[in-house]
């Protein structure tokens, strides 16, 4: 823009300001009032990008009080024009982005680059469910938020959030989408396909979701439950197994373990470190290491639901309390546990006996041994 240009714009600025101040003042037609807050939005998103930041406050404090008291339809309008600004006057934008008409926020809410996220949590904590499925559809999602739509959105704002590849989720986040998903079909299939689930989670969705199926299948006809229970285990083991293997983290943690294996420096001190620290892969392949035990038994006792799994494995391999502690409490992450949970395991524990473990897994190892189809 010229210097000829830039000087008729601010004549046409200071034109129409003075005339705003008049209408302010003492214009209350409300058509009249939304006729010029049109005048006002088109000069602002013809500067858009140009203008100072004095010069963005004013106009954040005319369109703010000619925006009192309009029709729904004029701050919609408002709202779709200002929804692609990354200049907007702020303090419109938290306005619109926070008023009740869905028609009014829904642009701001899944488009505004000018939206500060303190403005979208009050939003996500506050409104209504078009609201929710509005902010699921940004661009990108911080966990601040995530966390509020997959635990206040209805079903088709969690399924959006969960189809959304800019959003981040934490732990908790993590878990309460595993949770949900075993009601939904739809959304168990969304998080499979997200991309940076973390596997144990991903693991606990399939564990669920195969336990939920069994029931099903055992309730319309209990004399096949027997032999569906074998077929719906021999394909999750199956699923397990080409997550593992397409899982950068898993090869990672693999040859890390291994290494250490190797070098007689992974030992059940370095497994319990690796618990504390929270890191579910390492975990399991030194769990899987230190034992002796296949890595699809190990995976199917951490997200497992019950902690017996883990308690037997624990004391089969002689792992001292605080050890199998440090492992439930990983475990815990996909399934939270109470202190009186943890006391309990604790005596479920000192009561084990080591040789009871031992038979135990014995056992299972010839179950599953049985279960591989022969070769003929």
């Amino acid at each position: 823009m010229g210097y000829a240009e830039d000087k008729a714009m601010l004549k046409q600025q200071e034109s129409l300001i003075s005339e705003l101040e008049r209408v302010i003042a003492v214009d209350k037609d409300i058509a009249h009032r939304a006729m010029m807050l049109r005048r006002v939005t088109d000069l602002f998103a013809a500067g858009s990008g140009k203008f100072a930041a004095e010069q963005i406050e004013l106009f954040d404090d005319v369109m703010g009080r000619l925006a009192e008291q309009i029709e729904v339809s004029a701050r919609a309008e408002l709202g779709q024009i200002l929804a692609d600004l990354a200049d907007a006057p702020p303090a419109v934008i938290r306005r619109l982005a926070l008023d009740d008409a869905i028609a009014v926020a829904g642009p701001i809410l899944s488009r505004s680059a000018q939206l500060d996220e303190t403005t979208l949590v009050e939003g996500a904590r506050t409104k209504s469910q078009d609201h929710l499925l509005a902010i699921s559809r940004r661009a990108v999602l911080g966990e601040a938020l995530t966390d509020i739509l997959v635990e206040r959105g209805n079903a088709e704002v969690v399924r959006s959030t969960a189809s959304n590849h800019g959003a981040t989720f934490s732990e908790s986040g993590y878990s309460i989408l595993v949770k949900r998903s075993l009601l939904d079909d739809e959304l168990a299939a969304r998080v499979w396909a997200y991309p940076t689930v973390p596997r144990q989670h991903l693991l606990k969705l399939f564990a669920d979701a195969s336990e939920t199926v069994r029931a099903e299948l055992t309730k319309q006809d209990p004399r096949r439950a027997g032999i569906i229970g074998d077929m719906i285990a021999r394909a999750t083991s199956q699923i397990e197994t080409r997550t593992r293997q397409n899982s950068v983290d898993y090869a990672a943690a693999q040859a890390l373990a291994q290494t250490m294996h190797d070098a007689g420096k992974l030992d059940e001190a370095q497994l319990a470190a690796f618990a504390r620290d929270g890191k579910f892969e390492e975990t399991v392949v030194a769990f899987s290491l230190t034992c002796a035990l296949p890595i699809a038994l190990i995976e199917h006792a951490f997200v497992s639901r019950h902690a017996e799994q883990t308690i037997v494995l624990a004391k089969a391999a002689g792992y001292s309390w605080d050890t199998t502690k440090a492992v439930l409490l990983l475990q815990a992450t996909t399934q939270p546990i109470s202190t009186r949970e943890l006391e309990q395991h604790f005596e479920a524990f000192a009561q084990l006996k080591a040789d009871a473990a031992k038979k135990a897994i014995k056992l299972y190892l010839m179950r599953e041994q049985a279960r591989k189809p022969r070769l003929n």
